[in-house]
């Protein structure tokens, strides 16, 4: 017995398994052989123990607040890089150089337009359709226009990825700011190649044919960072999706397209809205938050945005998002918006109320992003898109992992049946 294998005692027989340690120091048990050796399995409901890969992505501490993609911290991603930037880091493993940054922003400057037939597929859909699920199938109906992209035949696809990837970090926008102009029965605004990544966003989202929205330096850069600080975050609900769909040798756009579907559950990427939501029904009530805070205090209300399932600690994003959209929202001169006022005022009392910080119930970064995206005048159905929106190059990153690794498994869970056994069928007269 090796000083680091585990010792499984089974019905009185003793079983080793050997254990894994990752770059960072975390530890697991490999279990990949206890079914074929003892004839069980591990039982881990929501996989909150379960390893389901090794990746070499981003990292995770969540008791000391630790968020780092490819061994940078996210502080330090935050403070000098871009979403772009990051999305290559992400994607390829490495920080760009001058020329590969170039290139990598020029395919995704070139590849904003939609086909135009695409277009039509717009007006298929009810207007009252709800954007997550036309997001979901645009991303995967784009994979039709590019059948080189989307051939489920793994070699063709690696061979074309650079083309795939870019693609789809630039049409995603093109595609949600298409879906918010549907639903306000707006024209829909082409894509312009003189913007960068997030002013071409928001123009084609608010401007006129009569009108060209300019926005704001301080609301791109707010923007910007909330893309980058939702890029990626380890083995979540979507994440773990896009993975399971691509271990069955799906394409990308079908991949992506599972993930953005996952996103959209309410326990997942509809956190922001639940913040606005929550911050209605106090302005509503005539409350400052202060009622509010003592009902949440007392199991009487549910305080959204506060808190996090990984982070024992503070987020570490939610400190970031909060500066720029404190900026954002001095540059935009929202002073005395009530909503606005209310989030600061339950952020303050949470900071400094025992109840919350004994129980570390910190703002996360759902708190702010939420407010940044209500004082930009974005529908909340539209703010789960805005996550996708980041999210992409992160799920983009996990496909390619996947598509990557030579000789992977399909993904293939068990299951501990507990339904009736064995039953006599006794045929009914169906005469």
């Amino acid at each position: 017995m090796s000083a680091s294998d585990a010792k499984f005692i089974i019905e009185g027989k003793e079983y080793l398994f050997p254990t894994l340690e990752g770059s960072e120091g975390e530890k697991a048990i490999d279990t990949r052989k206890l079914r074929a050796e003892t004839g069980y399995i591990t039982y881990d409901e929501g996989y909150g123990n379960t390893g389901s890969c090794s990746s070499d992505i981003s990292f995770i501490d969540g008791e000391q607040g630790i968020l780092r993609h490819r061994g940078y911290s996210i502080e330090d991603l935050a403070e000098k890089s871009n979403y772009i930037e990051v999305a290559h880091l992400l994607i390829y493993g490495e920080l760009p150089t001058k020329d590969q940054l170039q290139q990598f922003a020029e395919r995704i400057l070139l590849g904003a337009l939609l086909p135009e037939r695409m277009r039509h597929l717009f007006d298929g859909f009810p207007a009252a359709s709800h954007p997550m699920a036309l997001l979901s199938a645009l991303i995967n109906s784009l994979g039709c226009y590019y059948p080189h992209l989307s051939s489920n035949n793994r070699d063709e696809e690696l061979e074309n990825f650079d083309e795939a990837a870019a693609l789809l970090i630039s049409k995603v926008r093109t595609i949600a700011a298409m879906i918010y102009r549907m639903k306000h029965r707006l024209p829909m605004i082409y894509p312009r190649r003189d913007m960068g990544y997030i002013q071409n966003f928001l123009h084609m989202l608010f401007s006129e044919p009569y009108y060209e929205h300019f926005a704001h330096d301080d609301v791109c850069k707010a923007l910007n960072l909330m893309l980058l600080l939702h890029a990626d975050h380890e083995q979540n609900c979507s994440t773990s999706t896009v993975r399971m769909v691509a271990s069955g040798g799906a394409n990308l756009f079908a991949s992506i397209s599972a993930g953005i579907s996952a996103l959209w559950g309410p326990l997942h990427g509809g956190a922001n809205m639940a913040v606005i939501d929550m911050l209605k029904t106090i302005h509503a009530s005539g409350d400052d938050g202060s009622k509010f805070v003592e009902d949440a205090k007392s199991g009487k209300a549910k305080l959204m945005g506060f808190g996090h399932r990984v982070y024992k600690n503070y987020d570490p994003r939610a400190k970031i998002i909060k500066e720029a959209s404190n900026k954002m929202l001095d540059s935009l001169g929202i002073q005395d918006d009530p909503l606005l006022d209310i989030a600061r005022h339950l952020e303050e009392q949470a900071l400094n109320d025992d109840y919350f910080v004994e129980r570390k119930l910190y703002p996360n970064v759902d708190f702010y992003s939420g407010i940044i995206l209500q004082a930009l005048n974005i529908p909340t159905d539209m703010f789960t898109v805005m996550f996708a929106m980041g999210r992409i190059s992160g799920w983009i990153a996990n496909w390619k992992e996947v598509a990557e690794k030579e000789k992977g498994r399909i993904y293939r869970p068990r299951q501990v049946y507990t339904g009736p056994q064995l039953r006599e069928f006794v045929a009914i007269d169906k005469r």
